[in-house]
């Protein structure tokens, strides 16, 4: 995600606020929400993904790992 599509979003609440939107900005502001929803999970399990679990017994398990065993057993 870009800071012009960032701003776009921003400019789109105010906006709304302001005098409302059009039924095409409406869903041009969905949109960039939810591309800005994806971009921030995907920062957070890339954050998760290099950081470890040091356990009891002295053993360090990335949580990636847990992670995936997690998904294998669903």
């Amino acid at each position: 995600m870009n800071e012009e599509k960032i701003a776009r979003i921003n400019e789109l609440y105010h906006k709304s606020k302001a005098e409302g939107l059009t039924e095409e900005e409406k869903a041009e502001q969905q949109a960039l929400r939810k591309e800005y929803v994806q971009a921030i999970r995907g920062n957070i399990r890339a954050t998760l993904d290099n950081t470890s679990i040091k356990n009891e017994d002295g053993s360090v398990t990335p949580l990636k790992m847990v992670r995936i065993r997690n998904e294998e057993k669903k």
